[in-house]
């Protein structure tokens, strides 16, 4: 399936990696690859046209503290995503770097923890994983923190530009060996939070205006006796409900699906469930055939890709990303040269450093599409939901906010079309219930839908 494309990134070193996220760094309408360093300088790897360039500065490379996770949203509804990454110098339990939430103005980066309204509820707990929420579906998003043995932090600006930490008041404030999240709406029309933990039980939060409630064990994804890493969402089978890729480390890879009665089963061939020392999960169409692949980095051990064929899943040839000596500890994807397929980007670090690698897919006659919903503000609208609808198909994705395990995929909905020529519509509906409808777009092409002036609401 890939095929090495690393000679396109310009000094690329050896030093440990991990967490890995897409956004538009410097609002020129391009999605750059943020890549965090642990104990290294942070990355920013920018497509020219023909190679990456870093593209950091001092303030974003930070090269002194120990990068893990790293998340992108629009924070203060300014139409420009900000940056929160998230440093652990320590297994667990109190550390001694904080994070940063990075604000760009005027080309300068702010942390605003920094700022004295802000030092008191700096996270000084050890975390894994970040995830962007827009709890309220106003465009203005929030950070929830995954925190390792600690309660798990929330933070929101208010209308007043102060930063505040809002978990016990929504919620959130739960103590788990916190690995992973994703956000968007699983169970209800709003952004709902599924936590990956470790030594203990998953958490689903269902969203009820703003308010969470814990609801894991109720519909079957608690997995209390294993430990969880990566999460993907997955459009299975078409059937209008998103599924769980959730890997586990060295224990059974789960497949959930939701069944009629909300409940959510675990249909993972045994293949896929095999156990693996498992980090980032990644659900998307790299060859344009109209089907999702998943996607499986392992750290120490070989990469996995699986298939959906003639209606099972099946393990395929993954070619130059089988990486069997990779030191995986991160991995995200975008379309960064415009071309219609996904590069997928690896990280790797933690027991050794190794430079990052690159992949793509070989060139093919597949068409595509690609949707990039805006919030009222102008930013990306991560958590929306896009569905297409061609070739007598149903496709659905969902806005990337944060996938599982220290990562964040870039903030586009992309489409395999296969053969397909047509589509017949885009549907987009935002968090608030506002939805638009795109007739006949142009394929192989990317799609910018802006907010509708007039939202219809249902």
């Amino acid at each position: 399936m890939f095929i090495n494309c690393s000679r396109l990134l310009v000094n690329n070193p050896s030093q440990l990696n991990y967490g890995v996220a897409v956004t538009d760094l410097d609002g020129d309408g391009h999605f750059e690859i943020v890549v965090a360093g642990f104990g290294f300088p942070n990355l920013a790897l920018k497509w020219d046209g023909t190679v990456f360039h870093d593209i950091a500065d001092v303030q974003l490379a930070d090269a002194a503290r120990q990068a893990v996770g790293v998340a992108a949203a629009d924070i203060d509804g300014d139409g420009q995503e900000e940056l929160y990454i998230l440093n652990t110098d320590t297994f667990a339990g109190r550390k001694r770097f904080g994070d940063r939430l990075l604000d760009r103005v005027d080309d300068t980066w702010t942390d605003l923890f920094s700022l004295p309204d802000h030092t008191a509820i700096l996270n000084m707990i050890a975390g894994r994983s970040v995830v962007a929420v827009d709890r309220l579906g106003t465009g203005r998003y929030g950070f929830y923190v995954a925190n390792y043995g600690a309660p798990a932090r929330f933070y929101e600006l208010d209308e007043d530009g102060h930063l505040h930490d809002i978990a016990t008041e929504v919620g959130l404030a739960f103590k788990a060996g916190g690995r992973s999240a994703v956000a968007l709406p699983l169970i209800s029309g709003q952004m709902d939070i599924f936590a990956g933990n470790e030594g203990g039980p998953n958490y689903l939060f269902h969203n009820q205006d703003g308010v969470y409630d814990e609801i894991a064990s109720h519909v079957g994804l608690d997995d209390p006796r294993y430990h969880a890493r990566g999460i993907a969402i997955l459009d299975h089978a078409e059937s209008g409900d998103f599924a769980l890729v959730c890997g586990n480390w060295e224990g059974p890879h789960r497949l959930y699906v939701r069944n009629p009665a909300g409940q959510f089963q675990d249909i993972a061939p045994l293949d896929m469930a095999l156990q693996s020392r498992v980090r980032t999960v990644i659900a998307a169409d790299f060859d344009n055939d109209g089907r999702e692949e998943i996607f499986f980095n392992n750290i120490g051990q070989a990469n996995r890709l699986f298939a959906y064929r003639e209606g099972e899943w099946v393990q395929i040839d993954i070619g130059d990303a089988l990486e069997p000596k990779g030191m995986g500890t991160g991995a995200a994807v975008g379309d960064f040269n415009e071309d219609g397929r996904l590069e997928l980007l690896i990280a790797h670090g933690e027991a050794e450093g190794q430079p990052l690698s690159l992949f793509q897919t070989a060139p093919n006659s597949n068409h595509w599409l690609r949707v990039l919903p805006l919030t009222v503000h102008g930013a990306p609208a991560r958590g929306a939901i896009v569905t297409i609808t061609a070739g007598g198909r149903t496709q659905r994705r969902a806005i990337d906010a944060g996938s599982g395990y220290l990562c964040q995929m870039e903030p586009v909905a992309h489409f395999g079309l296969g053969a397909i020529a047509v589509v017949d519509q885009i549907h987009v509906r935002w968090l608030d219930g506002a939805e638009q409808w795109l007739p006949l777009p142009k394929v192989d092409s990317l799609v910018r839908i802006e907010y509708p002036e007039v939202a219809l609401h249902f």
